[in-house]
């Protein structure tokens, strides 16, 4: 039975925290700082994390391993767990089936550590956090889940706005807030970034950056630092905790766990320009060839795109490196 002024006196001697209060009063009464749910820093106990990158680059794979984390207590891929936590899912991109069978891999380097703690909504898809109705669904699976976080993927699936309006944005942005306040739970939200994203943008990539801001507690940005190593690169942005160096992650094929990888992204290689005396190269052998033939020759040879391998025979025929007769390229007779 809860205590009352009456029972125990301490409790009278104690101001309330409304009003005005002094300093003393403030701290006193004021909870000790908790630690983040996942360290360091990503995900602050009832805070919300937003994850985005280009389409395919592994953010619902990367969310469902924090969630086996953060469900069965376990550290992995350089994030620190320090107490495993009840986790409700509500992903809309996978029939129920198909989705087991992607947490079915996952679940093997971990046995059955997670199986009493993560929840999944079989029935999240369809209802939309903008509308009453929805909300009252969302809250209703977490209270039945005792879910201390809560994964929505995407979040474009969970409302009806434009994410190219900014007003609809700041309108959008509420929900969240309203169902963490409501339930008391940390959000991790996936959500779509802008197509053209600059190198060093990490919270401004996200559609709707603006509204975001006033929202997100943190960012985690996936990225292909290139396109010749398996690997993606997270980048970190907290509104609460120090900043984060990037770091690298490849993905187990079998298990589908993104682990820490040492390896380094490949270098990107400058293009040199492609002279007339890579054109000249290109015909000595054949003698003479059609467009296309020379173009194939030149891109092969070179290295280089399509389109530098058309420019390069244009500036060779209006040097007079090359000559266009009758459909065919050939080398100027001496």
């Amino acid at each position: 039975m809860p205590e009352n002024s009456h029972s125990n006196p301490e409790l009278k001697k104690r101001p309330s925290l409304a009003g005005v209060l002094s300093l003393g009063q403030l701290l006193e009464h004021s909870p000790t700082p908790t630690a983040a749910l996942i360290e360091p820093g990503l995900l602050p106990a009832s805070g919300i994390l937003f994850v985005g990158g280009e389409p395919k680059v592994g953010k619902s794979i990367l969310v469902a391993n924090l969630a086996l984390a953060l469900a069965s207590g376990s550290s992995r891929a350089g994030f620190h767990v320090p107490a495993a936590r009840r986790v409700l899912i509500c992903q809309f991109e996978l029939p129920p089936a198909q989705f087991a069978r992607r947490l079915a891999p996952m679940r093997s380097p971990i046995g059955e550590a997670a199986d009493s703690n993560l929840f999944i909504d079989t029935e999240a898809a369809g209802h939309l956090l903008s509308a009453p109705r929805g909300l009252d669904h969302f809250l209703g699976a977490i209270r039945a889940a005792k879910a201390d976080v809560v994964l929505l993927d995407p979040l474009y699936s969970t409302h009806d706005q434009d994410e190219n309006d900014t007003r609809a944005m700041a309108a959008l942005c509420q929900t969240p807030l309203r169902l963490r306040d409501a339930s008391g739970a940390a959000l991790i939200v996936v959500h779509h970034v802008r197509k053209s994203v600059g190198r060093h943008e990490i919270g401004s990539a996200f559609r709707g950056s603006s509204a975001l801001h006033a929202v997100g507690d943190s960012y985690l940005l996936l990225v292909r630092p290139s396109p010749h190593v398996p690997t993606v690169e997270l980048r970190f942005q907290f509104r609460y905790a120090p900043a984060t160096q990037p770091r690298l992650l490849a993905l187990d094929a079998e298990t589908l766990w993104f682990e820490a990888s040492t390896s380094i992204p490949a270098p990107i290689q400058v293009r040199r320009k492609v002279e007339a005396a890579d054109v000249e190269r290109a015909l000595a052998a054949s003698g003479s060839a059609r467009f296309n033939e020379l173009r194939e020759t030149i891109m092969n040879q070179s290295e280089c795109s399509r389109r530098t391998a058309q420019l390069a025979i244009q500036r060779a025929c209006q040097e007079g490196s090359i000559v266009h007769d009758n459909g065919q390229y050939r080398l100027p007779l001496s």
